[in-house]
């Protein structure tokens, strides 16, 4: 049995969330890892159009009766009289069970999520980030430490170290992500503090997955070192495969560049393209460092049972050490 706030604050099963992944994260699988016991969250910067959001969560509810949520990046310059806004109401509307959110400081959604009874998930990569979140009134608070695909913040903080500092620091239960793919690493992060995990990568090599098959065989094939940070030199680092793309960037990066040249490379139309034509070079392509962990394609089902199954063997096994 694996309780704790996090299972309780959201209604689920295991502590085991699936952070909203652009252009990746369907209905089929928040719908899949919702039945298989954990929470997922649609990401609400995958649609064109507000109408197409509410179509997936449409889709998402015909598959599933257990809880999910909205994923909502929210970038400095977005405010809740735009785009952000229209997220919040298609998620009341639709009721859903909690609001991933990452970006700039939610204070001005925090209101009207807790209006409306829904929890707010805030993600973060410094613990500073997570007291700020904490006092402005988030249910939980999410860390990315340094090893994480996609967006680690400029700190560089590794899970092992974040994490322990913002449980440490809040009163608000917190959720460990960067690194985590397996039952080792849930039981580490409960006893670095954490009350549940948040995984991305690892679901990329499901059979739910919309990828190409060429980026499962290449999950497949990757070690530990097949990842790089680009754009930190415009404060914005992001963590990916290490392909054609993420080379030429490194290369423009280190003589000097502009936004706009780097968005010849990386902007997020080119990585659509690329799971759905699979092309593993074209695009700057997030992943995390645990890719080197995974070995095998399986349901999301099967994924989620593995974790919890080896987290109780992970357990006796530390327990018959103590003993």
């Amino acid at each position: 049995m694996l309780k704790t706030r996090i299972t309780e604050l959201l209604g689920i099963k295991y502590p085991i969330l699936m952070g909203g992944m652009q252009w990746i994260t369907t209905a089929e699988m928040v719908a899949a890892f919702a039945e298989a016991g954990g929470m997922g969250f649609i990401p609400c910067a995958s649609f064109e159009s507000l109408d197409d959001l509410k179509d997936e969560i449409r889709k998402t509810k015909d598959l599933t009766d257990k809880p999910f949520g909205l994923n909502i990046s929210m970038l400095p310059d977005t405010n809740l009289s735009g785009i952000t806004m229209g997220y919040v109401e298609i998620g009341i509307d639709a009721n859903v069970n909690a609001f991933e959110t990452s970006g700039r400081s939610p204070d001005e959604l925090v209101p009207v999520a807790r209006e409306a009874g829904i929890p707010i998930i805030h993600k973060v990569s410094h613990s500073r980030f997570a007291k700020k979140a904490e006092r402005v009134g988030v249910d939980a608070v999410a860390v990315a430490g340094f090893e994480c695909g996609g967006h680690p913040g400029m700190a560089e903080i590794t899970t092992m170290v974040l994490t322990p500092k913002v449980a440490g620091a809040l009163s608000v239960p917190v959720i460990a992500g960067g690194g985590i793919v397996d039952g080792r690493s849930l039981v580490a992060a409960l006893a670095l503090g954490a009350e549940g995990v948040i995984m991305g990568t690892r679901f990329m090599a499901s059979r739910e997955s919309p990828i190409h098959k060429n980026f499962k065989d290449w999950i497949l094939n990757a070690t530990e070192n097949d990842t790089v940070l680009v754009m930190r030199s415009i404060n914005n680092p992001v963590r990916v495969i290490h392909n054609e793309t993420a080379r030429k960037t490194l290369e423009i990066e280190k003589r000097g560049t502009t936004l706009e040249e780097l968005l010849t490379y990386a902007a997020g139309k080119y990585g659509k393209q690329a799971y759905e034509t699979g092309d593993v070079d074209l695009g700057v392509i997030s992943m995390g460092e645990c890719v080197g962990l995974i070995d095998e394609i399986k349901s999301i089902g099967q994924i989620v049972d593995d974790i919890v199954n080896d987290a109780e063997s992970v357990m006796n096994r530390l327990n018959a050490v103590i003993s």
